[in-house]
């Protein structure tokens, strides 16, 4: 059975919440609703499109602004020696976020992982205003922007043995269909409270350490 790995970005891949961190850089006034809708979103009462949209209605930048922000970031640095061992199973990886693009490929790209898939939201540049676009939003639940049960749903229907890897409360729905999570912040709060089992890392390098206790790992990579 192929392994396949669907990992978060926010927070997991790259350390810092990005995305959540633009909001807070470039929104222009509102911060007691957005508060309020944030809680209202890990209450459940929301969906993270809903959220998503109304926090960027706030947002005034250019794409230029947007871009230096973004270069301001880095990724774990143990994730490369993560994306190597996977190519060496032939493993299947898959970057899904409910972030955006425009931060995601950069970063990727100047790491030399420009080739890893990835799976997120756009984002419009128009007139000093963000515009989120959602192009996976009819996929899965219905109320995520980029819902990451849907690619979890297929990799399982294709026979793969499906793992889960984030640390946030939108990295649920792949975590109720995925055949093991590696959690960490929200998403291992959320785990124990749900009573679904998980696995605790720090770094890719405790995922990659995690692979080995895999069924099939020395035969995938020949040893």
């Amino acid at each position: 059975m192929r392994t396949a790995w669907l990992c978060d970005f926010d927070g997991t891949i790259a350390p810092h919440d990005i995305g959540a961190g633009f909001v807070r850089r470039f929104a222009v006034g509102g911060d007691a609703e957005r508060a309020r809708l944030f809680a209202e979103w890990r209450a459940g009462g929301i969906g993270s499109r809903e959220l998503t949209e109304a926090e960027c209605s706030w947002v005034r930048v250019t794409q230029p602004e947007a871009g230096a922000y973004a270069a301001s970031f880095d990724i774990d640095p143990t994730f490369a020696g993560f994306v190597a061992g996977v190519e060496a199973r032939h493993d299947r990886l898959l970057v899904a976020s409910d972030g955006f693009e425009f931060y995601i490929q950069p970063l990727l790209e100047r790491c030399g992982l420009g080739r890893v898939p990835v799976s997120a939201n756009h984002m419009r540049f128009e007139g000093g205003r963000a515009v989120p676009e959602f192009p996976n939003a009819g996929r899965g639940c219905g109320r995520c922007g980029n819902c990451k049960g849907d690619p979890a749903r297929r990799m399982r229907d294709e026979g793969d043995c499906v793992v889960m890897v984030g640390d946030g409360m939108s990295d649920r729905c792949g975590a109720r269909i995925a055949d093991h999570v590696l959690a960490r912040g929200a998403l291992a709060e959320w785990c124990a409270a749900e009573g679904l089992a998980w696995h605790p890392f720090r770094s890719f390098a405790d995922v990659a350490e995690f692979a080995r206790t895999l069924p099939g790992y020395g035969r995938a990579v020949g040893a």
